[in-house]
This record gives structure tokens, sequence and C-alpha cells, in this order.
């Protein structure tokens, strides 16, 4: 079992349109409504990866009820826990002339502590029966600056977040932009790829964890449990980039669970982030899809 907590869940939506024009009206060529954020998205990659999978997020209002409804229909089991407010919507628009994606983000409501004492419970009582536990995105308004910390249960932890804190998972796993932003330092190159997950892994513990700095086509970087350093490569690229950083956790971690090694985990979670790009609306892709990508992807010793 994989349980993937969402403390800041949304509805994303994708709207596809021949070309972005601002102050235009514009008519989408497609549209695609998803149960979303970052913990949602690992929740329903994982899911189609063949893993079991229990979702534990914190929803309000209308929008909080089409998300329960959709996860019950898609049979993605949920722990929710309900606080006034709506559940936010972030949308994402893809513009067919350039290849680009223009994205508008909600900010949360605000949490009061009684919801939050709730929400880090029912976390604690689903990871009593985890493999693993994912924690992803951020933390909304009102939640404690330890917010990571009480939700990190069991001894299989992997977080995706800027907002780590004194959160000590034995996985780490950032863009190279959110990996720039937690160190300070510039992340452009392979070379300071490499060392920002050497100092993210020191961060969470050093020796026994590990972190990962992923960077879009151009692969990932990954420090094992053993200080070994790895780096993986598939090219591969598609048109709906929102979400393979959530589907290439959800791949890490699934493949982990059945017993797989670091590299050979490294190699599935790249298939499953580029199999998520393929197809418009985050966390969304075909396995079989992912598997055969993940077979074209190149991993070694960095």
């Amino acid at each position: 079992m994989i349980v993937c907590v969402s403390p800041n869940p949304s509805i994303d939506k994708l709207f596809a349109v021949e070309r972005l024009a601002p102050g235009a009206i514009h008519r989408p060529v497609s549209f695609v409504r998803v149960p979303g954020g970052k913990g949602l998205n690992v929740a329903r990659s994982a899911a189609t990866l063949g893993a079991e999978v229990r979702a534990v997020a914190l929803l309000g209002g209308q929008h909080g009820r089409w998300i329960a409804d959709e996860l019950e229909a898609l049979g993605l089991p949920l722990t929710s826990v309900w606080y006034e407010g709506e559940t936010r919507s972030c949308v994402s628009v893809a513009d067919g002339a350039t290849e680009s994606l223009t994205e508008f983000y909600e900010d949360a409501p605000q949490v009061d502590t009684t919801v939050w004492t709730e929400f880090a419970e029912r976390v604690r009582e689903a990871a009593g029966g985890a493999a693993w536990l994912t924690v992803s995105g951020s933390l909304p308004r009102g939640a404690p600056a330890d917010g990571y910390a009480q939700l990190i249960q069991g001894e299989c932890v992997a977080v995706d977040t800027t907002q780590l804190g004194a959160a000590r998972p034995v996985l780490v796993k950032v863009n190279a932009a959110e990996a720039e932003e937690i160190t300070g330092q510039p992340v452009e190159t392979r070379e300071s790829m490499l060392a920002a997950a050497r100092e993210l892994r020191e961060r969470i513990g050093g020796a026994g964890k590990a972190a990962v700095v992923t960077q879009g086509r151009d692969g990932a970087l990954l420090v094992d449990p053993d200080g070994r350093e790895w780096q993986g490569q598939l090219d591969s690229s598609g048109p709906y980039p929102v979400g393979s950083g959530d589907a290439f956790l959800a791949g890490l971690v699934v493949s982990l669970e059945r017993g797989a090694s670091w590299p050979d985990a490294l190699q599935t979670a790249l298939g499953a982030g580029a199999a998520n790009a393929e197809l418009p609306g985050a966390g969304r892709l075909e396995r079989q899809r992912a598997e055969v990508l993940a077979d074209r992807t190149r991993v070694s010793l960095a």
C-alpha cells in the first residue's frame, strides 16, 4: 500500500488553444479537468501503474466534493478532512502555436488548528499500513511552520516540496528550480544539479537517505541511500509537462515498493514522467506506454 498525502489539493484544469493571444477571446480545442494538486497527481499516477493506493487530502466546499466524487469514480480510496471554504482551482493553457504552457495557481483557503490537527491524525492512521508514504506540494495557509515534519510518519517517506523545514524523510524529490530555491544556489548544469542533490540529501540526514533532482527533458540525478550517484536520461518529450514530476515520484515509489533497485526505480520514474507529458491533464498516463518509455531510459553512474 502506498499512501499519498495532499495537504493542498486542487481542481486542475487544462485548456488547449491553437494560439494564445493576450486580451483575446479563446475557444479551446480541448479541455481536461482532474482532481489534482501534487499529492493527488501522485496518487492517481501510482494507481495507474498498478499500486494499491490511498489518498489523504484536505478538502472544502463544492470543489472538494467534486474531487471526492471523481476519486470514488476512479476507485481510488480517499481519507478526507473537511474545512470551511472552497478547495482551490488551478488553470493551465497549452498554446499549440508555441508549444508553451501558461499556468495560473489559486491560493488555498486558510485552515485552522483544529482542522490541521485532525488532518495530521488521519495521516498517522493511514500511514500505519503503508509500505511508502508520499507527501507532496505546498502547505495551506494556517498550517504550522513544521507542518511537513508533522506529516512524516513511518520509515519509508518520500516528499516533494520546497517547504521541508525540519522534516527528515527517507527521500526528497524536487525539480531544478525548486532545488535552487531550497539551496540558494544556481542549478543550471549537470554538476550543479548533482551538487544540489548532495546538499538535499545532507539536509534530510545524509547516510541512508536519498535525493533526486529532475530537470524535465534533461532527465534526473539521484544520490541513493548508499551515497552512489546516478544519472538518468530519456529522449522523449511531450506537450503536457504539468504533473510529470508527480508521475515521476509515483513511478519511483511504486518501483521501490516492488523491491526494485534504485537505478531501476529511476528508470521506471523517468518512463512514468515522460508518459504523463504525452497526455493532457496532470497525473494522467498509460501504464503500458510508461513501461515502453522506461525501457528506453538510460541510467548510469554519474
